[in-house]
């Protein structure tokens, strides 16, 4: 039987209005169009544009005699780096997997595993099963681990315990504090390290997305960098409150150190526009900085006169304990005082800003104009909640433009905004 015109018109509609209402329940749209859109003045993810290498071909080291077993290969002094648990073994094995199928297969650079604990017979087994590469195990030195003398332990307690109340991430945990101790000015004196210039970090649980076809530390070392990130956040400005006052009073004594604001990344690290809140309240730092669980750095800047005398400086102060300063702020403001913007680089990019003049690459406020195309995006990561992934044919598994899958409030840690605003992309 013939169903009539008006019927076939209600049912059509209420089809259409269903598809609609459940496109709208479980579509996300692209990061780009979170809050950070208007907060940031981004027209457009850098990630979302075509991602190529960072240089032309001949500039690029390509994985030919880069065979484990050859001591005549091209490999410079260099490794990657871990600082990992026994019984983050399972984490780690995830994270080499990626790594070395997208890049180190090719390239076979020595891992390196640091522990405060011996290494367990089954994490060296497992561990030297996933690469060609040699694998070496270092114990960490006893007084490089422990809580310095100059803390008062009572204090230490004390403060943890208002860590906590405040809802401080791993504010109350003795041994992250340690960490990040170790993890800020200690690592780099380890006597495994001593004839190493480079190094990139990599944690547990961490995902790598694109094939990498150069070698990345002869990247960094034919092109004078100092350091490269791919993700750049805020930091919780309740677990650092004192950290800034404590760099001024340092580059009050010390000014021979810092480098003109005219090619630094001061700027970026003093902002308070975007987020003056965060700046208030961490008493003049925006809070940016380069998330460290991925950094690949030239140790020399460490190794650094002003470098030492800084963290020395912190070290004796006492933030690593009595607050929770991370090796990630400490490294990101060392970085934006003491070394050439030009030396940092983001491993990603390609992009257009549109100011309030609506002119591509013009900012009002003294925004500073910068160069809008560079070749180093390649690099797609993931560290939970957070990623960096890049628009490439060379890239798998990793949605393109993609900052992060986790609630909406996540997008405006991002500090990219900040850092393309003041210094560029570079």
């Amino acid at each position: 039987m013939a169903v009539a015109k008006p019927i076939r018109a209600v049912a059509l509609a209420s089809i259409f209005l269903v598809i609609y209402l459940v496109f709208q329940l479980f579509h996300r749209p692209l990061p780009l169009q979170g809050p950070r859109v208007v907060y940031s003045g981004m027209k457009t993810d850098p990630n979302l544009e075509e991602t190529h290498e960072p240089a032309p071909a001949g500039q690029l080291w390509r994985p030919d005699d880069y065979a484990a077993d050859n001591p005549n290969s091209p490999r410079i002094n260099a490794t990657i780096l871990s600082l990992v648990r026994n019984e983050e073994l399972d984490g780690m094995i995830q994270s080499m997997k990626d790594l070395e199928r997208t890049w180190n297969h090719k390239f076979n650079y020595p891992w390196t595993f640091f522990n405060d604990l011996p290494f367990t017979d089954e994490f060296k087994q497992r561990t030297r099963a996933e690469t060609k590469a040699q694998c070496n195990y270092e114990l960490i030195p006893k007084e490089h681990w422990a809580v310095p003398s100059w803390i008062n332990d009572d204090l230490f307690r004390e403060s943890a315990k208002m860590l906590e109340e405040q809802d401080i991430q791993y504010g109350n945990l003795a041994s992250y504090h340690q960490m990040c101790r170790w993890n800020s000015g200690l690592f780099y004196h380890h006597p495994a390290l001593q004839d190493v210039r480079y190094y990139w970090r990599v944690e547990p649980k961490v995902h790598f997305f694109c094939d990498v076809d150069y070698d990345v530390f002869r990247y960094m070392q034919d092109h004078n960098k100092t350091y490269g990130f791919t993700i750049n956040l805020y930091d919780d400005p309740k677990s650092i409150p004192t950290l800034w006052p404590e760099t001024l009073k340092f580059i009050e004594a010390h000014p021979e150190y810092v480098k003109d604001a005219t090619v630094s990344a001061r700027a970026w690290l003093e902002d308070q526009e975007m987020r003056p809140e965060h700046n208030e309240k961490a008493n003049g730092y925006s809070t940016c900085h380069f998330w460290s669980n991925f950094e690949i750095a030239d140790m020399q800047f460490w190794r650094s006169r002003a470098y030492e005398d800084y963290f020395n400086h912190l070290d004796r102060a006492g933030g690593f304990f009595y607050e929770r300063w991370g090796d990630a702020p400490v490294h990101s403001i060392a970085l934006g005082l003491f070394e050439d913007a030009s030396r940092i680089h983001w491993y990603a990019f390609s992009l257009q800003f549109t100011g309030p003049d609506q002119s591509a690459g013009t900012f009002a406020n003294d925004w500073r104009v910068f160069s809008l195309w560079c070749r180093f995006r390649d690099i797609g990561y993931q560290h939970i909640p957070y990623f960096n992934c890049p628009n490439s044919v060379k890239c798998h598994g990793c949605s393109k433009g993609l900052f992060t899958d986790g609630e909406d409030f996540l997008f405006k840690e991002d500090c990219r905004p900040n850092w393309f605003k003041f210094v560029g992309m570079g």
